[in-house]
């Protein structure tokens, strides 16, 4: 998986995780509290897209609909490719979020599931724990 479909992936998961939170009166409690933010930031950028506005809505209304999860996260990544400002505001609310969790597991666990794997050259940075 490419670096920015790795981002618009986790950007979608956590769009979803945050509406599923937000449904269920959570929000507050255990969500990440740059959700809104995020969501926002999406927002004012799709703004004129009919499409991508659409996959967003679909996503925030139906967050377990995995084929809106992958039209958003197409939509995504073809926004950052466009605007490399935006990419760079994403990876810095992923790697937000990540921090905020204390650890990846919920973001990646959230890839897991529709992630594409490669067998291709892994580098890792930073603090690397395995428990």
């Amino acid at each position: 998986m490419d670096p920015v479909t790795a981002v618009a992936a986790a950007g979608v998961a956590l769009v979803a995780k945050g509406a599923l939170e937000s449904a269920g009166q959570e929000a507050g409690r255990a969500g990440w509290a740059g959700w809104t933010r995020l969501i926002e930031r999406i927002r004012v950028r799709f703004r004129g897209d009919s499409a991508a506005e659409s996959a967003l809505d679909q996503v925030t209304r139906a967050p377990d609909d995995e084929s809106a999860q992958q039209e958003l996260e197409r939509v995504l990544a073809a926004h950052m490719l466009l605007d490399r400002g935006f990419e760079d505001e994403m990876r810095r609310m992923v790697d937000e979020a990540v921090a905020a969790r204390g650890n990846g597991a919920q973001v990646t666990a959230a890839l897991i599931k529709t992630a594409q794997v490669f067998n291709e050259k892994v580098e890792i940075q930073g603090d690397w724990n395995i428990s």
